[in-house]
């Protein structure tokens, strides 16, 4: 009998304007009614694969979703190309759509920050807690720099040609190194391909448009429970002023909510989901209510 792969099974669902999202779920355990689905989202050019050591330990006390965002893994592409916040956030509520009322713990890492958030405040009342890891705020002033901008598209050139040369994932040996065999197999193929990385670019192209839009109208969450998880060791390319300018924000988003919470990740650089996974594990058990297991298999 074919061993079930590790981030469960397989499924598809479809946008407003008919495009198939692919996503995974593990179900959760059999007395789990109740309990809120947690539905996982990637950053930048980051398909399901990447959440695979916390969807995992998560999924013992909650269903347990990822997905792959249009162009990305095996999710089919977006032929209008507007890859803005709002779009993202749109496709996001149509996959919570498919899989029922809710309610819901969002987590995102990373530019899936502001994505959860924006699908939080459109449909408040079938959510029940959002997690944002070491996430991208518009608070943080930094992001607003000509510099970040030039170097976003510097690493954008440089990922296109190593994608085209097959060699992009040799990057990120480390994060597929933590993963269970079949999700870091399927990172490997999925993840750094041409494809993907002009995915990656088109969402990017938006990021400071989009960044001013939130700054000029926030999204309203009312009482929702925010837990924003910071990141504090060093990351290639980031400053330790960087790093303070970035968790400087978080905290802000933090007390934000009336139920927020700032959370440090000791052992983290940015990649969060794989560096330190179990203390997003804690934190979205936190909302759920349930033990955490602090420790998630590789």
């Amino acid at each position: 009998m074919q061993r079930q792969h590790s981030q469960g099974i397989p499924g598809t669902a479809r946008t407003r304007d008919g495009r198939e999202l692919f996503f995974m779920e593990h179900p959760g355990p059999a007395d789990g009614g109740g309990r809120a689905t947690v539905v996982f989202e990637g950053g930048l050019a980051s398909p399901r694969s990447y959440w695979a050591l916390v969807q995992r330990a998560v999924a013992g006390s909650a269903r347990a979703v990822v997905y792959d965002r249009s162009g990305l893994g095996r999710s089919a592409p977006d032929p209008s190309g507007r890859r803005h916040l709002a779009r993202l956030a749109d496709d996001l509520g149509d996959l919570l759509d498919h899989l029922g009322p809710g309610p819901f713990v969002l987590v995102g890492h990373s530019w899936g920050g502001p994505v959860v958030r924006l699908a939080a405040a459109a449909r408040p009342e079938r959510i029940a807690g959002l997690v944002l890891v070491d996430p991208t705020d518009e608070t943080c002033d930094l992001l607003f720099e000509p510099s970040i901008r030039r170097l976003e598209r510097v690493r954008y050139r440089a990922a296109l040609l190593l994608a085209r040369l097959g060699v992009f994932g040799l990057l990120f040996r480390k994060v597929t190194a933590a993963l269970p065999p079949d999700a870091a197999a399927d990172m490997r193929a999925e993840a750094f391909t041409v494809a993907a990385v002009r995915t990656m670019g088109a969402e990017q192209a938006r990021v400071e448009a989009d960044l001013r839009a939130l700054l000029g109208r926030p999204p309203g969450l009312g009482d929702l429970p925010v837990t924003v998880i910071s990141a504090t060791r060093p990351t290639p390319g980031m400053s330790a002023q960087a790093r303070k300018a970035v968790n400087e924000s978080h905290a802000y988003r933090a007390r934000q909510s009336p139920r927020g919470r700032h959370v440090l990740a000791r052992q983290a650089d940015h990649m969060v989901p794989t560096s330190e996974p179990g203390v997003v594990v804690t934190e979205t058990e936190r909302l759920l209510g349930a033990p955490a297991d602090r420790s998630p298999e590789h």
